[in-house]
């Protein structure tokens, strides 16, 4: 007898149906073909003594479990529950009249219970868009699938719970989650304010207009001066994800195995620190089986690299195409997958080894060409595309002890969420540019026109400063987003003046 039970794989942050084939008949054997990989083939033991457990047997006799299409690649555990569900009614120990209508996924552990698996919510997705009654998977995992509407989420614990709803001797209420009330209600839950932040006006400004125009910024200071703590507050003015941004960020993170077993969308905007001795492929993804990098897991969020010049360089250039393309395509000889790479870099670094050049107070010990030698390490094509270069100074003590309270992020956020308003209207014609620092040159030249006295101010600026004639884009960017700050339609000459000093790295002899 043959038995079909479905499953899923994910490729990508997408999910393929997998159609699993059991047939049992004469012969002694256990074959499994379609191209799995040694945790679905292990399968074998983990169902066998699952099933032994709860008092069913293992055929036998011929047993052969197809995994169709035949030609793609299936890997994990999460296929031992449509097996063990599979090799039952084939088998004629159980019979199960609506296994069809069910999307079945789970790994079984020896004693019959279900472990959580990895991307929950694309095979969801998947369910539904196939005409599924139903998604049958690990209880851990139920909320995950449960954003996903119009779809029977059953949460089962156990091998045994899964085979009595299925034969309809046991009822197990669907998991019904109020999506949108559970994610509007989380999207003011921030665990940094901008309000614990005494002093360091400029740099807070600085950040305001980065969140506004969705400018990449690097910070530059001594140790001890806020960079960090700074750029943790960054996504608490950023302006609130939409659902759909939510549901793009909730699949990345699905598919990593990033979310929590409560978890349901995420509702924050993520905030991505790597450590400075992460690997290439960690970075930006891949592996045989291409999972997302950290700059996928920032989708939508921020990618905060600390201490920038530690960092490889060719970590750091491996950067450099995902921040014009917003998105990653990982190419392997049978398989090509495209991640979603739209994400907020902030950078800090010291501006020398010993971390005190230029420091009000304390002297720089390092030696002639050194500070020049360190700056070198983070290279001019990856500078370029970081609109706004912010120095960071020491607070003083009399800022510290201040007892005046600072402005809280949710009023700065206000202001950026009218700014990003504008960009959107503005862009109406272009929805693949939602904000000012997306802007193609072309647009570039359309949208930030400047009057003579901007343009003399520009040029002397320019000439006078060493400013690099790769600035001139970015200053425009800058400038049009304080515009939109303000509430101005043109930009004015105080708003380019701002845009001219966010570019400090691009003096020459900046480091003397």
């Amino acid at each position: 007898m043959v038995a079909k039970t479905f499953g899923s794989a994910v490729s990508g942050v997408d999910a393929k149906l997998i159609t699993i084939e059991v047939n049992v008949g004469q012969g002694t054997n256990f074959y499994m073909v379609g191209l799995p990989d040694s945790a679905v083939k292990e399968s074998q033991q983990r169902v066998e003594s699952a099933l032994k457990y709860h008092g069913y047997r293992m055929p036998r006799q011929k047993v052969v479990i197809n995994l169709a299409p035949a030609d793609l690649r299936k890997e994990g555990s999460s296929y031992d529950l449509p097996i063990a569900m599979g090799i039952l009614q084939a088998s004629e120990q159980v019979f199960f009249p609506g296994l069809e209508d069910y999307l079945i996924m789970g790994e079984l552990s020896l004693d019959g219970r279900l472990r959580s698996i990895k991307g929950v919510l694309p095979i969801a997705i998947e369910a539904r868009k196939r005409g599924f009654k139903g998604f049958i998977l690990p209880k851990e995992n139920a909320n995950e699938a449960a954003i996903v509407n119009k779809l029977d989420i059953i949460g089962v614990e156990t091998l045994q719970e899964a085979i009595h709803f299925l034969e309809g001797t046991q009822e197990i209420a669907p998991l019904v989650t109020d999506t949108r009330n559970v994610f509007f209600n989380s999207l003011e839950d921030y665990a940094f304010d901008f309000a614990d932040v005494q002093g360091q006006e400029n740099i807070k400004r600085a950040m305001e207009i980065a969140a506004a125009g969705g400018h990449n910024v690097i910070m530059i200071g001594p140790p001890g001066a806020g960079k960090t703590m700074l750029a943790k507050r960054l996504p608490s003015i950023l302006p609130p994800l939409s659902l759909q941004e939510a549901l793009e960020t909730t699949k990345i993170h699905s598919v990593a195995g990033k979310l929590g077993v409560e978890a349901a969308l995420v509702a924050q905007r993520p905030f991505r620190s790597p450590h400075h001795t992460i690997s290439d492929v960690a970075l930006v993804g891949g592996g045989g089986n291409p999972q997302p990098g950290e700059i996928s897991l920032s989708h939508n969020g921020v990618l905060f690299l600390d201490e920038l010049p530690e960092f490889k360089r060719t970590v750091l250039e491996v950067l450099r195409q995902p921040l014009e393309e917003r998105k990653v395509t990982i190419s392997r000889a049978k398989v090509s997958v495209d991640f979603p790479a739209n994400f907020m870099l902030v950078a800090s670094m010291n501006p020398c080894p010993c971390g005190y050049y230029n420091h009000p107070e304390k002297e720089c010990v390092c030696g002639p060409g050194v500070v020049q030698k360190y700056l070198n390490k983070v290279s001019g094509p990856l500078l370029d595309r970081i609109d706004l270069h912010v120095e960071v100074t020491p607070v003083n003590f009399e800022e510290m002890t201040s007892e005046g309270k600072s402005e809280s992020s949710k009023s700065i956020r206000a202001r950026v969420s009218l700014a990003r308003e504008r960009q959107l209207s503005r862009f109406s014609d272009s929805p693949e540019v939602h904000c000012n620092a997306m802007m193609p040159s072309h647009t570039v030249k359309k949208l930030c026109k400047i009057n003579q006295a901007g343009k003399v101010l520009l040029k002397t600026a320019m000439e006078r400063l060493g400013l690099s004639a790769r600035a001139y884009d970015r200053i425009l960017k800058v400038s049009r987003t304080i515009a939109d700050l303000a509430g101005s339609e043109e930009i004015r000459v105080e708003h380019l003046a701002e845009a001219i000093q966010y570019r400090s790295l691009d003096r020459e002899g900046w480091a003397g």
